[in-house]
């Protein structure tokens, strides 16, 4: 087990000041900027694409495009008149991927967040195969229902032609190593070291005290979010936020790191204004552009 006193470094100011991603020059365009595709939604959280969609806005990015079940998809451009929407095949209120549907959208990109209020993680598990076999120079942000089946795609995934980011509550986690929710809490560190290393990718695991892991085995801590974020949708704001940085050019692990950190300070902003809990995963997206101002 990994002793939890071993040495990892803070994602404070300290770190951020160091390693900054910074804001686009000056007169660059909306292509510029980076293009984002947020593939995933279902009939059961028609709206839920909606959180990373505008996270991903909030962060830069220039422009974003929605891939999403046919049946969602003029509501969420009409709840979103800032993307454009591609609606996709659906079979039981599920994204029916296939190469076609999927390589198009992904090669235009240049990062991919996939998995966001997806309920099935047989489907989500149809798309990620699509997502590592398409074309492009794209990024990939997989979260949610697309961790849930990366457990047999660990060779493909670290094979992938795109840099992987991968950000997994505890649970998710689980689902990705093959053990036990009650093993990853016992040693959070060395899951969160495994899977980076298994995977080949940037990895989080999200919590109380966020872990941000390498494939090198480098890895760095964030405690001070607080307690409100653990609410619904809160780690879709995280995938878009993530998605944007990325997608404006910034390293994978700059990306990850500087999200965590963007997604947590919005958190502690909420529950300073709004109280501990109770604020929605929505309240944190006005608090990402003013946090950005400070890097």
């Amino acid at each position: 087990m990994a002793d939890a006193s071993e040495a990892f470094t803070p994602l404070d100011s300290d770190w951020l000041r160091a390693h900054p991603i910074g804001l686009p020059p000056h007169g660059v365009d909306k292509n510029s900027r980076g293009r984002v595709l947020v593939i995933g939604g279902s009939t059961i959280v028609p709206g839920g694409l909606q959180l990373t969609v505008e996270a991903a806005l909030r962060a830069g990015a220039g422009k974003v495009q929605i891939g999403t079940v046919a049946s969602a998809g003029l509501p969420l451009g009409i709840a979103v008149p800032e993307a454009a929407v591609f609606p996709l095949p659906e079979i039981e209120g599920e994204i029916q991927a296939s190469p076609d549907s999927i390589d198009p959208l992904a090669r235009a990109c240049d990062a991919v967040v996939a998995g966001p209020a997806m309920s099935c993680a047989n489907a989500a598990g149809k798309l990620v195969d699509c997502l590592l076999d398409a074309e492009g120079e794209h990024a990939l942000v997989l979260d949610a229902a697309a961790l849930v089946s990366l457990d047999r795609r660990a060779g493909p995934v670290r094979a992938s032609r795109s840099p992987v980011i991968l950000t997994p509550h505890p649970g998710e986690m689980a689902a990705m190593l093959g053990c036990d929710v009650e093993d990853v809490e016992k040693d959070r560190l060395g899951a969160v070291r495994r899977a980076a290393e298994r995977f080949g990718a940037v990895t989080v695991l999200k919590g109380a005290n966020s872990l941000v892991a390498t494939p090198e085995g480098g890895c760095m801590s964030y405690a001070g979010g607080g307690v409100g974020l653990a609410t619904g949708g809160s780690g879709d704001v995280l995938a878009g936020i993530i998605g944007g940085l990325v997608a404006r050019g910034a390293d994978p692990l700059y990306a990850t790191a500087t999200g965590v950190w963007l997604h947590g300070e919005a958190g502690r902003r909420c529950g300073e204004e709004m109280g501990p809990v109770g604020f929605l995963a929505r309240e944190l997206l006005a608090h990402i552009p003013r946090l950005m101002r400070g890097l």
